[in-house]
């Protein structure tokens, strides 16, 4: 369980490489990286946004087929091609008035530190680098790609009473 009050959470922030995709990574024949999705993960994400959390995803990687993925699940805030995550991550707080107690931000790798640092709930998947882990509040039980998106989702609405609790959850 997150040691902290999730009720306050307002926003979950993604990483995509390492977090909601393995951290493997293959290449088609032209050099186009292919990322796996795990479906849970999309369920819940897509979920999370009916219910009115913002949603974000945060990450260096700069490929089509990343925001036709989670524009699909309905979320607004796709950043791509991130170089320095911090000033991305200012832009979208200011966006909403959201504070830093309000957001939880899962990681995997050094380029999450700066964010992490600052985000009132940081969380990361089982196969993170040490120094994410260390600052972790929480560190789920799964790794990148495997589901651990939809471990934390699923603990933040179980908490503000919002999983499975009406018609929302029975469709996409």
């Amino acid at each position: 369980m997150i040691n902290y009050d999730l009720n306050k959470i307002r926003a979950i922030i993604f990483d995509i490489d390492g977090v909601l995709s393995s951290e493997t990574i293959t290449l088609s024949s032209e050099g186009e990286p292919l990322r796996t999705v795990n479906i849970k993960d999309g369920y819940a994400i897509q979920l999370a946004v009916k219910h009115g959390l913002k949603i974000a995803i945060l990450t260096g990687a700069n490929v089509s087929s990343i925001r036709r993925r989670y524009e699909g699940l309905g979320v607004e805030d796709i950043y791509t091609g991130c170089a320095v995550k911090i000033e991305t991550y200012d832009k979208f707080l200011n966006k909403y008035g959201i504070s830093d107690d309000e957001v939880m931000y899962m990681g995997d790798d050094i380029p999450d530190l700066e964010i992490m640092r600052r985000v009132g709930c940081p969380v990361c998947p089982k196969d993170a680098c040490n120094e994410i882990k260390s600052i972790s509040l929480y560190v789920s039980d799964l790794i990148g790609g495997h589901g651990c998106g939809r471990d934390v989702i699923e603990q933040v609405l179980r908490a503000q009473g919002k999983w499975v609790m009406d018609k929302k959850a029975f469709g996409w």
